[in-house]
């Protein structure tokens, strides 16, 4: 009796349809807010290049969905909601919004503002939509606010503690004033943040919709078994992988201060059964540049790389997190203490993914891809342009994907873990003193493989204004992407600037002057190759080869194939010689060592 009792109160399973609609319409509401931003944002960084990522949590502060756009922003995030609970506990009301940028109180680094608004259904709170945007500017010494020369966080601008932009639905004009007093254009920055505030207010009214639909008890069961779902398909992932410890170490070129010490990125997977533990220790300890990381951006490093090797549709969700745990000691690159400056922190990120891929790829050889252009390059300009005004543009530069098995590396895209847009040419020209020069694929640039490494992309540009501080953030050029598989490293990058006629090559991370009329060229590293370059399929050279990807002298020298023209061919005899010479060149030197 009391059997069936219990089994008459417990919940009714449930449905499988309502789950993946409910699903759905989270992600769609999420997806939402991003694409309002992008509508209605003032910055090209927000509009053209979508550096921006949404999110649901539920009451709890747990991520339940998360939207359009960067994948890097998906370990931040829980970790901000942390620390809003930790700040308010739940004294948040309807009305209210939260603001901060605080590395050091969940944020990552000061031009990414976070912003979150509580979702109530009645007296209810159901959860918080969250908008997390990178801001032109937050003051400080660089225009830009992400000079990778900083020392310390007073030097990289405003920092807003958690603070509530909105009480109970009355502005904090106070703190408005504040920040407009404080960055370069105070009329971008507060339009991108009515931006943000635009898309929460999307979140509240669509997720209002949804519980009116099904109702808030229901929509929290859903919640739990979305959590649920994303947990088991992780879990599934990672049981998969041989049990053991799995490290590779990388580098970075230099921390943007001392430009002949590289900084160390060591990983250690330790897989037991269906969880994982990286451990970061190896690492360099933090450093005098800005390129030290916050906790919350490691995990998302190694969050994005495990997702990266599952074959689920799952969302990315707090349940997506629970097998997953990552150390890091303290006062390290990935672990630093205030006021360690962290406003270049991306660079570290990303290396930090690669290094993960490396440790991947001698679990489960044939999931992750060789490494990518190293992250997309940064720059922002600020100055004043003929007619003397100030101007401050920001843009990133697209790059490369490394090559996998079976899947050719990806030319001319964002770093995965980025997943942001190149600025139209049109649109660089039409906002600021800059005239692009050049924007092309570099032949030979990929890294040789059975599947080649993605080209590198070569972007020059003139400065037209009177004159500018111009800083950029960049690396790959001492380490370059490496192979896998027996596939080859991709090509370094390079900047080279414009003085008195010449060329000449400038460090990977600066901040300088710019003067009127100077030119500048960047060229991105190539993505690395997977796989011997001389099992290549040799149709796949030719076509490289007719599509300007690869050259006549790389083909022979790099895959063995020769190559004719007039009509384009490959020379089959000729090709059989060049990879049996290649052969045995090879064999030589195995002998030698």
């Amino acid at each position: 009796m009391r059997a069936q009792t219990a089994q008459a109160l417990a919940p009714a399973p449930i449905d499988a349809v309502r789950l993946e609609l409910v699903k759905n319409s989270i992600g769609s509401i999420v997806d939402e807010m991003v694409l309002t931003v992008v509508r209605i944002a003032y910055s090209s960084i927000m509009k053209d290049t979508m550096d921006l990522s949404s999110a649901f949590c539920d009451c709890k502060g747990r991520l339940i969905a998360q939207g359009l756009s960067l994948p890097l922003h998906l370990g931040s995030i829980p970790d901000a909601m942390d620390a809003v609970l930790a700040e308010y506990g739940a004294t948040l009301s309807p009305g209210d919004i939260v603001v901060t940028n605080d590395p050091y109180q969940g944020g990552m680094h000061l031009p990414d503002i976070f912003m979150f608004k509580p979702v109530f259904i009645g007296t209810h709170l159901l959860g918080y939509g969250v908008l997390v945007a990178h801001h032109n500017d937050m003051g400080g010494r660089v225009p830009g606010s992400s000079a990778a020369d900083s020392t310390e966080i007073f030097q990289e601008g405003l920092q807003i503690p958690m603070l509530k932009l909105y009480d109970k639905g009355m502005v904090n004009m106070t703190l408005l004033k504040i920040i407009a007093r404080n960055v370069r254009v105070p009329d971008v920055i507060l339009g991108d943040l009515r931006a943000q505030e635009a898309a929460c207010r999307i979140a509240e009214r669509g997720m209002q919709e949804l519980a009116q639909r099904y109702g808030v008890e229901e929509l929290e069961r859903c919640f739990d078994a979305l959590l649920d779902y994303s947990e088991r398909e992780c879990r599934r992932t990672i049981a998969a992988i041989p049990d053991g410890a799995y490290s590779y170490t990388d580098f970075l070129d230099d921390d943007g201060i001392d430009p002949d010490q590289p900084v160390q990125v060591t990983v250690t997977l330790h897989i037991a059964g269906d969880a994982l533990t990286a451990d970061l220790t190896g690492s360099s300890p933090q450093v005098r540049g800005a390129i030290n990381s916050t906790l919350s951006f490691a995990k998302s490093a190694i969050y994005f790389a495990i997702r990266s090797i599952m074959d689920s549709d799952a969302p990315n969700n707090a349940g997506f997190m629970r097998p997953i745990a990552v150390t890091a000691p303290d006062d390290c690159l990935f672990n630093p203490r205030r006021p360690g400056a962290v406003a270049a922190r991306g660079v570290s990120g990303f290396r930090l993914i690669d290094a993960t891929f490396g440790a991947l790829a001698q679990a489960v050889p044939l999931k992750p891809r060789a490494a990518g252009e190293g992250g997309t390059t940064s720059y922002s300009i600020g100055g004043y342009d003929a007619h003397g005004k100030f101007v401050l543009f920001r843009e990133a530069v697209m790059g490369a994907w490394g090559g996998g098995f079976h899947r050719e590396g990806v030319d001319g895209v964002a770093n995965p873990a980025a997943n942001i847009s190149n600025a139209p040419i049109e649109m660089v020209e039409n906002t600021a003193p800059i005239r692009i020069e050049r924007y092309e694929l570099v032949t030979d640039s990929g890294g040789p493989g059975t599947w080649r490494g993605g080209l590198a992309i070569e972007r020059q540009l003139r400065f037209l204004g009177q004159r500018a501080t111009f800083q950029l953030r960049s690396d790959r050029r001492r380490y370059p992407p490496f192979g896998l598989a027996a596939g080859q490293p991709g090509t370094s990058s390079n900047n080279l600037l414009e003085e008195d006629g010449a060329w000449r090559q400038i460090a990977t991370k600066f901040t300088r002057s710019l003067a009127s009329g100077q030119g500048f060229r960047h060229r991105t590293a190539g993505g690395g190759g997977y796989g011997d370059p001389l099992e290549r399929d040799v149709a796949a050279v030719l076509f490289d080869v007719r599509n300007g990807k690869v050259s006549i002298e790389a083909a022979k020298s790099a895959y063995g194939v020769v190559i004719r023209d007039t009509p384009w061919r490959v020379d089959e005899a000729a090709t059989s010689e060049a990879r049996r010479a290649l052969h045995a060149v090879r064999d030589m030197q195995g002998v030698q060592q």
